[in-house]
């Protein structure tokens, strides 16, 4: 399906890479009239390039000063994408690496919806970027999927708190998808060496995943788009699951 953003302005958050850059590419090729990107790293972030003009802020979402300076004039769209990846058992789990992936992933969703849900226009659109880790409980996950489970309520809650004005809030729940967020997993990592990085993503959908195979940023992008749409007016408060069938 092909969505036209003609005239929309679009926030989007952790847009240097993975996910967030296909976004970001994905509005700006049909017809987005202004980006505001926010990401970490800057020269990843000043490296886009993009068709549509852009204002690159680099930055911490989860930096409550950060937001004081972000001008979200005139918002139509928002993507809420900042976050960060770890693991660790819950008896072992350090709290420092505990609060680190609570303060991204949801410390900074919410300062990102906060700011978004005052400023965006009446009948915009938000998208969270949740995880199947939020849905489906495995070992070693604990501050990622909690992280990511409560981002799937507070879309809930975002989602009727905005609906008086037609702003629907809705978030995406992937499973495996082939980010750079991997290569920080020293698991994969070391396996990517060994055999390449394609076939490591391969190995890995194979065992864990139903339909075979992990998905491509494009492919999420591609259904980011659909709910930031008029094609899924009716939608909000709702959570898409874009997982193979891994939480079967």
């Amino acid at each position: 399906m092909t969505q036209a953003f003609t005239n929309k302005t679009a926030l989007i958050t952790g847009a240097a890479s993975g996910i967030g850059k296909a976004v970001a590419e994905h509005l700006a090729t049909h017809g987005a009239n202004r980006l505001i990107l926010i990401d970490r790293d800057a020269a990843a972030l000043n490296a886009l390039s993009l068709d549509c003009p852009t204002n690159r802020i680099p930055g911490d979402v989860s930096n409550e000063a950060l937001w004081d300076s972000v001008d979200l004039a005139n918002l139509d769209l928002a993507v809420i994408n900042a976050g960060v990846a770890g693991a660790s058992p819950i008896a072992t789990h350090d709290y420092a690496e505990w609060r680190r992936i609570l303060g991204v992933n949801l410390d900074g969703a919410f300062l990102t919806l906060r700011a978004v849900l005052g400023a965006i226009n009446d009948g915009g659109a938000i998208v969270t970027i949740a995880s199947a880790a939020g849905i489906k409980p495995e070992p070693g996950v604990a501050a990622y999927g909690a992280s990511k489970a409560a981002l799937i309520h507070m879309t809930k809650v975002a989602a009727k708190e905005a609906a008086p004005r037609r702003v629907r809030v809705n978030a995406i729940a992937p499973a495996g998808v082939e980010t750079p967020v991997w290569d920080a997993v020293p698991m994969f990592a070391d396996r990517a060496e060994e055999i390449g990085r394609d076939a490591a993503f391969a190995e890995l959908a194979a065992m864990a995943t139903p339909l075979g195979r992990y998905a491509k940023p494009e492919e999420i992008a591609e259904q980011i788009a659909f709910l930031l749409s008029d094609a899924a007016a009716l939608i909000t408060g709702s959570v898409l699951v874009i997982d193979g069938g891994y939480i079967l």
